[in-house]
């Protein structure tokens, strides 16, 4: 049962959660597995990949489990997904996605504010990439529309939360270890 789990989470391209596998499995086997079951052979299977020999591993992410890149593995999957993203994701874009990552939920106008441009055609493309939705409306006059990240945006980057996405003061380490000036001097 357990490559049959392995299979699944492999064949996956979004987290898959105990109960997709539950349904799965009944469909294809006529087995129906407890979730206990399950979960014992998950574990099974992150011990497994977390032998040195693999470069990748499962992790729980978004409620389900997903195979990723392990992290000493980190700078060569960042440039590829730099490269990938600066194809496809204007500047523009990245900013707005940028913003409503750290602000959500938040308004277009509160967006334009911060970027001091008209964000109407970020917008539009983010949420045909599916990297936001709209989370409802605000509570102003007005009833703005709101945007939050998408599980999506979740999932591509790797984050069980918005909460793991870096603060502030740790891209300032970051950049000035990159650059070795600190701050105060630029």
């Amino acid at each position: 049962m357990q490559q049959h789990i392995e299979a699944l989470i492999f064949a996956s391209d979004s987290p898959l959660t105990i109960e997709e596998i539950q349904v799965c499995i009944k469909k294809l086997l006529g087995t129906e597995l407890s979730s206990v079951q399950i979960q014992t052979d998950i574990d099974a299977l992150v011990a497994k990949y977390e032998d040195e020999q693999f470069s990748f591993h499962i992790i729980p992410i978004a409620g389900g489990y997903q195979f990723f890149t392990k992290n000493s593995y980190e700078p060569t999957i960042a440039e590829f997904v730099k490269q990938k993203l600066n194809k496809k994701l204007s500047t523009g874009q990245l900013e707005c996605l940028s913003i409503i990552a750290y602000k959500h939920p938040v308004s277009k106008s509160d967006i334009e504010q911060i970027r001091g441009v008209n964000c109407d055609y970020a917008i539009q493309k983010l949420l045909e990439k599916d990297l936001i939705i709209i989370s409802g409306r605000s509570e102003s006059a007005g009833k703005a529309i709101l945007y939050s990240v998408s599980p999506y945006f979740l999932n591509y980057f790797g984050i069980n939360s918005t909460a793991d996405l870096p603060k502030l003061k740790e891209i300032e380490v970051i950049e000035e270890n990159s650059i070795g000036i600190p701050n105060e001097v630029l």
